[in-house]
């Protein structure tokens, strides 16, 4: 992936996070659930990964 590309899709992601986060704090949600939200699904992310149901990794590709 070129640089520019790879630039671009971090500032995308930055961009949608925070917009993500001014929404849900404008809408009420708590910082805290928003935390708990988030750390919930790296764990769910996490163990799916670790029980082979992540995306498969080989060493030719």
């Amino acid at each position: 992936m070129p640089l520019p590309h790879f630039l671009l899709l971090v500032a995308v992601v930055i961009l949608a996070a925070g917009a993500t986060l001014v929404l849900a704090l404008t809408m009420g949600v708590p910082l805290e659930a928003l935390a708990l939200a988030a750390g919930i699904a790296a764990v769910v992310v996490h163990l799916s990964a670790r029980a082979g149901n992540g995306p498969r990794h080989t060493p030719d590709a």
